[in-house]
């Protein structure tokens, strides 16, 4: 009876993770400095949908709701899963709590890489493909280096800070090497902010985080397996090395995507994933699902709160970091006894 009330709580809990994104996309896009009532919101929405009818809309209400507040929402929204996912997913595979992109170096390797793309190269080279290049090498160095330690978690850990601290270092010689203009955009980039994203950045971004986390979806049962011992994932018939390197492309792909747009933007793949556990289990057929809807409803709601009660664009990046570093440090005071 008990697994029976489980079930339906866990299914309704999947439910309500996935919907509440859809009504906080409608209930974001009459949020901001300039006010539009939800019927000029719900208009302009029937209006793009049905094209040929005359609804005597405001040009500039319509405006800002189709080319500025929609892209800047379905950005939030991609970025809060991206993020929420690939914590989840790393935090099984390496079946260690602290463990995110974050620590692993793939936000700074992508930040590097997307930096270096807009300010030495002029966009010349998509700022989406070297941010997921640099991205991955960031990762390839975590996993080289830490390969064969003794405690290869903690390895992990130590490892991802150090070449986090390096793709950081050749950041700030980008930053040295902008112009006082680029300086001050870059600057403001790198905090993490989704004002400044276009539907040409959505165009590249969306397609590659939409397949990155549709495939970590269809995968979560084999991300279940890896998360066991590689003993016992063979034994049930899984390629460990293939489909870990995979899953490890997957998640850098989807962070180096949004970070290549959006900047760095942290902690989210660190403290959802441990809410969503709270909520359904540690089962990834679940956890993974309810991460995704959950992330992009918490970063949305922060991104909705900057546009509802503060003057100027503040960036959504430094209130994450305020609200994760403090959790970071929870959870190292609650497992430090296993350490060693």
């Amino acid at each position: 009876m008990n697994g029976l009330k489980n079930n339906k709580r866990q299914k309704y809990i999947l439910l309500a993770a996935w919907v509440l994104p859809s009504i906080l996309l409608f209930l974001s896009l009459g949020v901001g400095t300039y006010k539009i009532s939800w019927a000029e919101v719900f208009n302009t929405i029937r209006s793009a949908l049905r094209a040929n009818q005359n609804l005597n809309l405001s040009p500039a209400a319509a405006n800002i709701i189709i080319n500025v507040r929609l892209p800047r929402i379905l950005l939030a929204l991609l970025a809060g899963s991206a993020f929420a996912v690939s914590g989840s997913v790393l935090q099984s595979l390496f079946r260690n709590p602290l463990v995110n992109e974050y620590v692993l170096g793939v936000s700074f390797g992508a930040g590097f890489g997307a930096a270096a793309s807009l300010v030495l190269f002029s966009r010349q080279f998509p700022p989406q493909v070297a941010a997921f290049l640099f991205g991955l090498l960031a990762v390839f160095l975590v996993m080289t280096i830490s390969e064969g330690a003794r405690n290869s978690m903690m390895a992990v850990l130590l490892t991802g800070i150090v070449v986090s601290a390096f793709f950081q270092s050749l950041l700030s010689g980008v930053e040295f090497m902008a112009s006082p203009y680029a300086l001050q955009a870059l600057f403001f980039w790198l905090l993490g902010s989704f004002s400044q994203v276009t539907w040409p950045d959505l165009l590249w971004t969306g397609p590659m985080v939409l397949l990155g986390l549709f495939l970590l979806i269809r995968m979560k049962w084999r991300i279940n397996v890896l998360s066991l011992s590689d003993d016992e994932a063979r034994a049930l018939g899984v390629n460990v090395k293939k489909e870990r390197f995979l899953v490890i492309a997957l998640t850098t792909l989807i962070t180096s995507a949004v970070v290549s747009v959006s900047g760095i933007i942290g902690w989210v793949g660190l403290i959802v994933p441990h809410a969503v556990r709270g909520l359904v289990g540690a089962d990834n057929r679940l956890v993974i699902p309810v991460s995704a809807g959950l992330g992009a409803s918490l970063m949305l709601l922060a991104d909705d709160l900057i546009r509802a009660f503060s003057p100027y664009e503040f960036p959504v990046g430094i209130i994450t970091n305020l609200v994760g570093i403090p959790f970071f440090l929870y959870l190292i005071k609650r497992s430090k006894k296993s350490w060693g």
